[in-house]
């Protein structure tokens, strides 16, 4: 990748990644649908373990987002046996880290569950899907990981392999354990924790052949540090996210339940159609890591910028969507109009923010690249939680606002902050040169 048309490697990575996430995001929305199949509260149930599930990945991302930037330097500086080292440290940091997002889940689900505004009727729901899943932990995260080394290596079609196959292996799982088994909500995160495993497994053999042996966990404080630097702050953003997310979702809730499920069935839905963007942030970090190995900065900032011209291209198709087929999207989950009208009213106003959440993502992918991730975890705590809390708690809370006020912030806050992204990264790339 430190050769040839950038716009031709962006295209080669972008495109089996942004399908592999595709999958991935329809295997959730394959939970929510069966969820409601089960009831209305089991969907409501779901939705806010997803909330908390969510805290699992973030740690995830950040394992495999630390992964592909530390490892695609040695990559693009063709160091063979450093490259295989790090997988090692990878794997054995992965670990210790699914230890200890199990304890925290096991220790504070609870109070989480009841502070997202469940009812006492939809807390119990809640905490059984999340339970099986904590109890998987190390299966998302290990996962992550590989899916991270091969990242870094150029391959994004065996993580896309794995999702796709998960995917439909979820449609087959889900209604054996949920209904023919009668496990209801513990059926659709049996599935999932099974499915990970599985996926774990098959990523760890093809890193094994492209390294050219297995890799072995390996414990060393020194490495750990190294990548920790790059995992904290793309986990931390993350969980930025996911913590702004806790607070919306809180203040949704002093509205009802059905409106926090249709916050998160609408969610999924953006999700589904940010993921060609998502897709080319990991082609954009992979591309720009190996060059910034290999000292060539020049095509460090043209993958920047031309990732940013095909991003725009992306969001003229799924602005339209987002603007007239939202109400017919959130009818395939529910026939709750509550449920309905609450998930398009997000989906039609977040559109104006779409591109501005590609500018967002490219920017922290060209700068992990570069090994400079503490903007965008700065960036991400004061877009995510610190003013969007803020202004609702005050304009919502205080002032009795109405709901959809929420939304037109998230917007606001989004756009300024791209803004902003946009002009740190061009900076820093500048002056890398």
């Amino acid at each position: 990748m430190t050769q040839g048309s950038i716009l031709a490697h962006l295209v080669r990575l972008s495109i089996p990644a942004s399908m592999g996430m595709l999958f991935n995001t329809l295997y959730n929305l394959t939970d929510f649908w069966f969820a409601g199949q089960l009831s209305s509260d089991a969907l409501a149930g779901v939705s806010i373990a997803g909330s908390v599930f969510f805290l699992l990945l973030a740690v995830g991302i950040g394992i495999q987002t630390g992964a592909s930037a530390v490892m695609a330097v040695d990559v693009g500086a063709g160091s063979s046996d450093k490259v295989g080292q790090w997988a090692d440290h990878v794997f054995g940091l992965s670990l210790v880290l699914s230890l200890v997002v199990a304890l925290l889940g096991w220790l504070f689900a609870a109070p989480l569950v009841v502070f997202l505004g469940a009812e006492p009727h939809i807390a119990p729901l809640s905490l059984e899907y999340i339970t099986v899943t904590l109890f998987g932990a190390f299966t998302f995260i290990l996962s992550f990981a590989a899916a991270g080394a091969l990242m870094a290596m150029g391959d994004t079609k065996s993580n896309r392999n794995a999702l796709v196959v998960g995917f439909f292996a979820n449609l087959a799982l889900n209604p054996v354990l949920t209904f023919t088994l009668e496990l209801g909500v513990t059926g659709l995160a049996l599935a999932t924790v099974i499915i990970k495993g599985a996926s774990a497994y098959y990523l760890y053999r093809i890193l094994t052949r492209e390294l050219g042996r297995a890799p072995r966990p390996a414990f060393a404080l020194k490495p750990w540090i190294e990548l920790l630097r790059q995992v904290l702050p793309a986990s931390f953003n993350m969980l930025t996210i996911i913590l702004g997310g806790f607070f919306t979702v809180a203040i949704l809730g002093r509205f009802g339940s059905e409106h926090v499920a249709g916050y998160a069935i609408g969610l999924r839905i953006e999700q589904v159609l940010l993921l060609p963007a998502l897709g080319l942030n990991a082609a954009v970090m992979a591309i720009a890591g190996q060059n910034h190995g290999a000292k060539n900065t020049a095509r460090v900032q043209q993958t920047y910028t031309k990732g940013l011209l095909v991003g725009l291209a992306m969001a003229l198709v799924s602005i339209p969507i987002m603007l007239t087929l939202s109400p017919a999207m959130m009818s395939f989950f529910t026939d709750d109009p509550d449920i309905q009208a609450t998930g398009a009213s997000y989906l039609r106003i977040d559109a104006f923010a779409f591109y501005a959440y590609v500018v967002l993502f490219l920017s922290t992918a060209a700068l992990q690249a570069i090994k400079q991730p503490i903007f965008p975890m700065i960036l991400g705590i004061a877009r995510q939680l610190v003013i969007p809390v803020s202004i609702n708690v005050v304009l919502v809370v205080y002032l009795d606002f109405p709901m959809i006020t929420v939304f037109y912030t998230i917007v606001s806050v989004v756009v300024v902050a791209s803004i902003v992204a946009h002009w740190y990264t061009l900076k820093q790339l500048k002056q890398a040169r």
